[in-house]
């Protein structure tokens, strides 16, 4: 999924270029527009693979659960690390070495928490249920015998 998502926003800019390119009459993006553009998809791929990964990781959800957002992205961290290289990288190429660390430890980090939180609220709360089936570790009743007198 993270890889489709970063192959549409490849491909947007691509096609972005060409038409620019076949019509100059055309307005070309504003500065703002083209970051936009090329930062929001590989954002998303970043945050998009970090719920998925804390969502099936058993520790990493259990720091979630706890709201330990820090502990939980550094436990499945290093699975994600295309997305966020990628993301990085597209910030270093726009606003110059090394604004793609600072974004990512920066703002990135200190809203990547309450996006998770939304994302993994399903999963995050814990839901009671009754159950008639008695535990396995209980004493069953002993049988009332039909022939006792």
């Amino acid at each position: 999924m993270m890889k489709a998502l970063l192959y549409s926003a490849i491909c947007t800019l691509a096609a972005m270029e060409l038409a620019a390119a076949a019509h100059p009459a055309v307005a070309a993006p504003s500065r703002a527009e083209h970051r936009r553009a090329v930062l929001v998809p590989l954002e998303q791929a970043a945050t998009d693979c970090f719920a998925e990964t804390i969502g099936n990781n058993p520790a990493a959800l259990a720091h979630a659960r706890a709201g330990r957002w820090y502990e939980a992205a550094g436990v499945i961290g290093f699975l994600c690390r295309p997305e966020v290289d990628a993301m990085t990288k597209a910030r270093d190429h726009l606003d110059g070495r090394g604004a793609g660390g600072r974004y990512f430890t920066g703002p990135y980090a200190r809203h990547l928490g309450q996006e998770l939180a939304r994302r993994l609220e399903p999963l995050l709360t814990t839901k009671a249920f009754a159950n008639a089936e008695p535990r396995p570790d209980s004493e069953t009743p002993a049988a009332v015998s039909a022939e006792e007198p």
